[in-house]
């Protein structure tokens, strides 16, 4: 699978901008603050409804526009799909297939796949758990799009029963009467129950991702290994891994808690409190790897991603926005020998010498708004 052509309007910093892609490597060259990360942002939006730079729409249209438009072609063998998303902000956002009368913006998901290297992703490593849930989220919607809907419903339920939570909370702690949480049983079966999906899903990924993960640190750190990806549960009575059985342990989890959510007002347990622990040998990786090790993880978690997207029969496209120039010789190196022979890889870089001689291809130029072919 790979893009043919990517339109934007009224996108990031882009009044109109049209680019024609081949398959095979192509650089987008540039200062910095042009509008080359722009270009690739818009095609990893396409595969996941989402930035890895920001967490809203908003700052992705214009300054001045209403609206913006994400267009793509996209080829997968000898069949051609355009797809289209219009982005606004505080309003829905909506996406036709192929011109056709419009559809819900997750069908779109799984007609473009990519797997993004960025320097956000020490983030993966270094930072909060939620970084490392939405890796896994990410994922598993890649894996499969009906997932965006499970994600969706689970978000929906948490709120709602979050906001009973909180109502209750309050009550209590102003003195005023306690209130009617017989609501609270039906709110934890629909938690549970979306919530052992997930949970099942992400299970499932991580047991296909650790030998990925291993073999592809050894790729690029021959010998720093091995790596271990493990699952924490936000409580002891999560333990297993079919669904049923997931459900009826995160009941017996909700039950248990319920007396502390009430009094703090927030759900406690849940696929949302979850936890991956990346290892390194025997001890955890945030806070004992070294930053160049740190590095050599977090890339070796999107390489297994991308291992993972191709073994099941859909190879992504492969987006390297600026990375290059935040590795050392040896890790770049390694790291552009693995990808280049990807059906399309998108790379970003200052300059012309951060690109590695082994990604030979297409080059764009991009500046003041401009992207040339070269």
């Amino acid at each position: 699978m790979h893009v043919t052509h990517l339109s934007l309007a009224d996108f990031r910093s882009y009044a109109q901008v049209e680019v024609a892609l081949d398959p095979g490597v192509t650089a987008f060259v540039g200062p910095n603050g042009q509008g080359k990360t722009n270009l690739v942002e818009a095609v990893g939006y396409l595969a996941t409804l989402g930035s890895h730079r920001v967490s809203s729409d908003a700052p992705l249209v214009r300054v001045g526009a209403d609206r913006a438009i994400i267009r793509a072609q996209v080829r997968q063998g000898e069949r051609q799909q355009l797809v289209e998303l219009e982005l606004n902000p505080g309003k829905a956002n909506r996406a036709r297939i192929n011109r056709s009368s419009q559809v819900r913006p997750r069908d779109v998901l799984g007609i473009v796949r990519t797997v993004l290297f960025a320097p956000e992703d020490l983030a993966l490593v270094k930072g909060d758990p939620g970084e490392r849930r939405r890796f896994l989220d990410e994922l598993i919607t890649a894996r499969a799009p009906r997932m965006a809907g499970v994600r969706s419903d689970y978000e929906r339920v948490l709120r709602q029963r979050n906001t009973l939570l909180k109502s209750a909370a309050l009550a209590r702690r102003h003195g005023g009467r306690s209130m009617d949480l017989s609501t609270l049983d039906v709110w934890d079966q629909h938690l549970a129950r979306v919530g052992a999906e997930l949970l099942a899903q992400r299970l499932d990924l991580i047991a296909a991702l650790q030998p990925l993960a291993d073999k592809a640190y050894e790729q690029l750190a021959p010998g720093g290994g091995p790596v271990a990806l493990e699952y924490k549960p936000s409580s002891p009575e999560i333990v297993g891994h079919a669904r049923e059985e997931l459900y009826e342990q995160l009941m017996a989890a909700l039950e248990e808690s319920r007396k502390q959510e009430i009094e703090r007002g927030v759900t406690l347990v849940g696929p949302h409190r979850d936890e991956l622990l990346l290892k390194l040998g025997q001890m955890p990786a945030k806070g004992y790897a070294s930053h160049g090790e740190s590095w050599s993880y977090a890339l070796a978690l999107r390489l297994a991603s991308y291992d993972l997207l191709r073994a099941e029969g859909n190879e992504p496209v492969l987006v390297l926005d600026d990375v290059f120039a935040e590795l050392d010789t040896r890790r770049r190196e390694r790291l552009a020998e693995l990808v280049a022979p990807g059906e399309q890889v998108l790379v970003t870089a200052a300059v012309d010498d951060d690109v590695p001689a082994v990604l030979t291809g297409t080059r764009y130029v991009v500046a003041e708004g401009t992207v040339e072919r070269v």
